[in-house]
């Protein structure tokens, strides 16, 4: 007799169910769109989230702390051939600088931020063979590694030469190593498979060893059984920090909120501080010629050429270009065709959000 009844609950709780699936399919459907919700600005989003005072602080920096003890297992797998991949819930790029300012001072550190939208990894792979290079000089038997085509800058050189420079034998192994540090190699500019085969050819170099985290719980697909277990190398460390992604979150747009030009200077700004001095006053230039001529389609390259080297900025188009390369990939600077067919550069803010950021520039 139970039994019975709990089939009749069952039907009835089907019956009613498929009904309602029915209902509404016949009932009217919403107006309303989308797009007509009134958004909060962005920059007054984030100042509200400012304002939310965090928890668990103590905890927090007591759990990051005590995997202080970590450090000298990590070292050693790095020394022996391994790359570090940190993974676990909460940001961990404290975690990851304070490993590297404290346990890999007798290596030269590269740092990559992945959670910046776009980044150009010729460059990463140009700044690590110039450290490498660096220290190969003060090597007692470096001339076997000093070739003519070290002498050749390395910014003009291929990737392929690059990285293998970074994979030549010119020193024992364990005494020359450069160590690349990525934050969030699973970030929205290294996400692409071309990024990532391309940073597994990096790090098996004999002369790289890598520290990388991830955050994204598909990272893993990232990367095929010959990128993780032979070139990447990966010791996988579960370390949950439930530290905020507060810089992280800088790069990413809030979903409940629309875009500002007071948020777009913000951002701006935090992508020239890292860059070198040299790179932000070739901005400066760039920005002072559009604010001086607001009617002009853009800046000429060979006019932004000319006053780069006046002012010694630059001593080569090969230098400048190497500093447009990173403007358009933070996408700073933009091209675009002058009537006359010549490519001219632009910086795509207005006039007020542009004299905004030169002031941030300037202090």
């Amino acid at each position: 007799m139970e039994d019975h009844d709990i089939d009749e609950d069952e039907f009835e709780f089907s019956r009613n169910y498929f009904l309602a699936k029915e209902s509404g399919k016949s009932g009217k459907k919403s107006a309303r769109k989308l797009s007509e919700i009134d958004l909060v600005d962005e920059q007054d989003l984030r100042a509200e989230v400012s304002k939310i005072e965090p928890k668990h602080e103590k905890e927090i920096a007591s759990l990051i702390d005590s995997y202080k003890s970590l450090y000298n297992e990590w070292a050693f797998e790095l020394q022996y051939g391994f790359g570090l991949l940190l993974y676990g819930f909460g940001s961990k790029k404290t975690l990851i600088e304070d490993f590297a300012s404290t346990a890999l001072t007798e290596y030269s550190v590269i740092v990559v931020n992945g959670y910046l939208q776009s980044i150009n990894l010729k460059h990463v792979a140009t700044a690590m063979a110039e450290v490498l290079w660096e220290q190969l000089k003060l090597q007692p038997r470096s001339a076997s590694g000093g070739s003519f085509k070290s002498q050749q800058p390395f910014n003009s050189r291929s990737l392929d030469d690059l990285i293998a420079f970074l994979d030549g034998p010119h020193a024992p192994e364990n005494e020359s190593f450069v160590c690349l540090v990525i934050h969030n190699i699973d970030g929205p500019g290294l996400r692409d498979s071309e990024s990532q085969h391309l940073l597994a050819r990096i790090a098996a170099c004999s002369h790289v060893r890598i520290v990388a985290s991830i955050d994204h719980v598909n990272a893993p697909l990232l990367w095929d059984k010959k990128m993780v277990h032979v070139q990447f190398n990966w010791c996988w460390h579960h370390v949950p920090t439930f530290a905020p992604y507060k810089i992280e979150g800088v790069f990413h747009p809030l979903i409940l909120a629309h875009g500002s030009a007071s948020q777009s200077v913000k951002t701006a700004t935090i992508v020239l501080q890292s860059l070198t001095p040299n790179a932000q006053n070739v901005f400066k230039v760039l920005a002072q010629h559009q604010l001086a001529h607001p009617d002009d389609e853009g800046m000429p390259i060979d006019v932004l050429f000319t006053s780069c080297r006046e002012r010694f900025l630059v001593s080569s188009l090969v230098t400048l270009n190497s500093h447009l390369t990173e403007f358009k990939d933070h996408e700073l600077v933009k091209l675009r065709r002058h009537s006359d067919g010549q490519d001219c550069l632009y910086i795509p803010l207005s006039k007020d959000a542009l004299e905004k950021l030169v002031q941030e520039i300037n202090q």
